[in-house]
């Protein structure tokens, strides 16, 4: 029986221990806090959501539970070109695409009646997919190109009846690499179709405190900046192979000066987000 108390006693001690002393442990345990959160928050928020139905509405309550884990993890994160995004329109935002923290950073960003792009997949993840749903959330089958053809016409039309803004993430796949993967073509069929202008927005590296591979997750600084408006009216289908790889362009050579100055300049400007919290 004393080895049992003395045991429950000393695991406490022991996690505090591994949790300060060893950055794998320490990663692990962030990783998980950070999985177990948004699971808990989908739990909580979804029957509150239910009562509005599937609606873009409820991406509020997806941003408002989102927001506080940056503090939790000591990460700051400063904003560049957030005044791009101040027009009443809708539009298309692209952004690279690194890991699961990429949350961080669209909730900061992210503007009123903006709904992200996200693999089918996640629809299945139990409360979390229900939760994403309920907030307008757009599924793609990447299996199933012809569903996903008829899915970007749709929500072509449904942007301009319903004012929405789409955030998509065109490397199609999560990339911690030093360059951008090349980008896939939806995200400009779809701003091209819907004749609405291209918002590139580009993530600064995480590697200088998160690494998957290296398990590595301690605090740190990343930037946003958003680029100005990249235009589509007048542009057809024909046009788009060219629109995307001028884009890509464009973010990629933000992405490598960035990877120089990973921390940016100091003298950014805070969202409407970081200001009330």
């Amino acid at each position: 029986m004393v080895e049992v108390v003395l045991l429950l006693l000393l695991l406490p001690l022991a996690t505090l221990l591994l949790y300060h002393y060893n950055a794998t442990f320490c990663y692990f345990c962030k990783v998980a806090f950070f999985n177990g959160w948004v699971v808990a928050m989908a739990t909580l928020l979804s029957p509150l959501a239910a009562f509005r139905g599937r609606c873009v509405e409820n991406m509020k309550l997806l941003r408002a539970a989102i927001l506080p884990l940056k503090h939790f993890y000591g990460i700051k994160i400063r904003v560049q070109g957030s005044e791009h995004l101040d027009i009443e329109e809708p539009y298309v935002i692209v952004c690279n695409h690194q890991a699961s923290l990429d949350l961080l950073g669209m909730v900061e960003v992210m503007p009123e009646r903006c709904v992200p792009v996200a693999k089918k997949e996640l629809m299945y993840l139990g409360t979390v997919g229900w939760a994403c749903w309920l907030s307008g959330i757009i599924f793609l089958d990447r299996q199933r190109r012809e569903d996903a053809i008829h899915i970007i016409s749709q929500t072509a039309r449904t942007m301009h009846h319903q004012n929405l803004r789409v955030l998509i993430f065109p490397e199609g796949t999560r990339n911690q690499s030093k360059s951008m993967l090349p980008f896939k073509r939806g995200a400009f069929h779809l701003a091209v179709q819907a004749q609405v202008p291209i918002f590139p927005v580009v993530i600064s590296p995480y590697w200088h405190f998160f690494s998957s591979k290296e398990r590595r997750f301690t605090s740190g600084t990343c930037t946003i900046r958003i680029l100005p408006k990249v235009e589509t009216c007048g542009l057809s289908p024909k046009d788009v192979p060219e629109l995307t790889e001028s884009v890509y362009q464009a973010m990629a050579d933000v992405f490598t000066e960035m990877s120089a100055h990973p921390h940016g300049h100091q003298d950014t400007e805070l969202t409407p987000a970081q200001q009330e919290s």
